[in-house]
C-alpha cells in the first residue's frame, strides 16, 4: 500500500495517506484561484479513513461556485493549506497536491469549472481529462 505525506510549508501540520486516492482533479473556480494564490487548485481526494491528520489547524469554511461549503484546514503559524472536507461529499477528505511536494504524484484526470480556466492554462495530457 501507498503511503504518501502531505505538510505545511512550516511542517507543523500534516496530513498522512494510505493508499491511493480516489479522484485526482484540479479546480478552475474562483475561490480555488483565490485560496492557492495560482490559476487554479490541484487535490486529491482520500477516504476519510485513509488520511491521518497532525498538527493544529485553523478552519475557514468556504463557499464554492457551486453554493457548498468546504471547510479549509490550514496552518496557523505559516498559513499553507494542506486538507479540507467539502460538506456535500462526506467521508471523504481532499489534500492539496503540492502539500505532497512529490514531483512524481500522479496527474489529475478530472478538470472541473473549465469555463472559469484561464485560456492559457493548458496541462500536459490535456485532451484526456474528463470535463466532469
Amino acid at each position: 500500500m501507498t503511503t504518501r505525506h502531505a505538510a505545511c510549508a512550516c511542517g507543523k501540520l500534516r496530513a498522512t495517506t494510505a493508499g491511493e486516492p480516489v479522484r485526482i482533479s484540479i479546480c478552475h473556480c474562483l475561490d480555488c484561484k483565490r485560496r492557492t494564490g495560482s490559476a487554479f487548485g490541484a487535490q486529491a481526494r482520500f477516504r476519510e479513513e485513509d488520511v491521518a491528520i497532525s498538527g493544529a489547524s485553523s478552519q475557514y469554511p468556504r463557499k464554492g461556485d457551486s453554493g457548498g461549503v468546504a471547510t479549509m484546514h490550514f496552518c496557523p503559524v505559516c498559513g499553507s493549506t494542506v486538507f479540507w472536507r467539502a460538506g456535500a461529499i462526506p467521508g471523504f477528505v481532499s489534500v492539496a497536491i503540492g502539500a505532497f511536494a512529490d514531483p512524481e504524484f500522479p496527474a489529475p484526470t478530472i478538470s472541473v469549472y473549465e469555463e472559469r480556466r484561464h485560456p492559457w492554462a493548458r496541462l500536459a495530457g490535456d485532451a484526456a481529462m474528463s470535463r466532469e
